[in-house]
């Protein structure tokens, strides 16, 4: 592990600087999609005037261009505000850069202490205790994400072709010196359903998502969270990653990613 202390050093309210923890496993200069999207879904939940008792239900990233590893802004905006529900977007923009590598948009949906009858929504997977720890697939780096996050799967592995449930969970902070927070734990996780239910080698092909959106139904709740992933891919080069997302209470929602897919 390196000296780093989190995914994010905070520099001020909107500025940070990305450390080695972020970076994923294309591009020694680039970072893995999962710290950048948790940064902004917490610049979604931190933001001056946000309004008590509303909470993110679904969050949808653009990623424009890879996003470098080293100082990036944040800025949040309100789209629409209504008297249930308001839409937030969040950018993140290299410093002094002119356009934004990463957009999210984010549906907050007001929320009241047991006000409709709950639903069951499905099955539990097993708990991280009867997972097994597993390796991320190799990267000629020493330090990065696949360091900076613990994987235990209980079906397939990241070395596997095929389906993969995977719990993961932050060895780091995703900002130094702050506490992680229940969004954090299934930001930085959702985006790896790619690698969790690969169904190319890694060696061959490039398989890159250019979006990801989460949905979630329940407030994530313990230190781990839950991708049970599957991948679909066409020979034109489009994939499509489905997967279920859970905390060790049960199911919390879904996130989805579209990939696209090349020979290296």
């Amino acid at each position: 592990m390196g000296a780093a202390e989190g995914f994010f050093e905070r520099v001020d309210a909107g500025r940070f600087l990305a450390t080695e923890y972020t970076r994923g496993p294309w591009d020694p200069g680039a970072q893995h999609a999962g710290p950048p999207a948790a940064l902004l879904g917490r610049a979604v939940e931190e933001r001056a005037d946000a309004r008590a008792g509303m909470r993110i239900a679904r969050i949808t990233y653009e990623i424009l261009r890879p996003v470098p590893i080293g100082a990036l802004e944040v800025a949040t905006r309100v789209l629409r505000s209504g008297r249930g529900t308001e839409v937030v977007e969040a950018s993140l923009t290299p410093a002094g850069g002119a356009a934004p590598v990463m957009v999210a948009r984010a549906l907050r949906i007001r929320v009241a202490e047991e006000a409709v009858p709950a639903v069951a929504p499905g099955p539990q997977v097993p708990p991280p205790g009867e997972a097994g720890a597993a390796p991320f697939f190799p990267v000629p780096w020493e330090t990065g994400y696949h360091t900076a996050m613990e994987a235990r799967f209980t079906e397939g592995a990241f070395v596997e072709l095929g389906p993969g449930t995977c719990w993961m969970r932050m060895r780091v902070p995703l900002v130094a010196g702050e506490e992680i927070r229940p969004l954090d734990r299934v930001l930085v996780a959702a985006d790896s359903g790619n690698g969790i239910s690969s169904v190319l080698d890694y060696a061959r092909f490039v398989f890159v998502n250019g979006d990801l959106t989460v949905h979630l139904h329940r407030h994530p709740v313990g230190e781990w969270a839950c991708v049970e992933s599957r991948t679909a891919v066409d020979a034109a080069g489009i994939g499509l990653v489905d997967a279920r997302l859970h905390d060790e209470k049960g199911p919390i929602g879904r996130s989805a990613q579209s990939l696209f897919v090349a020979p290296r």
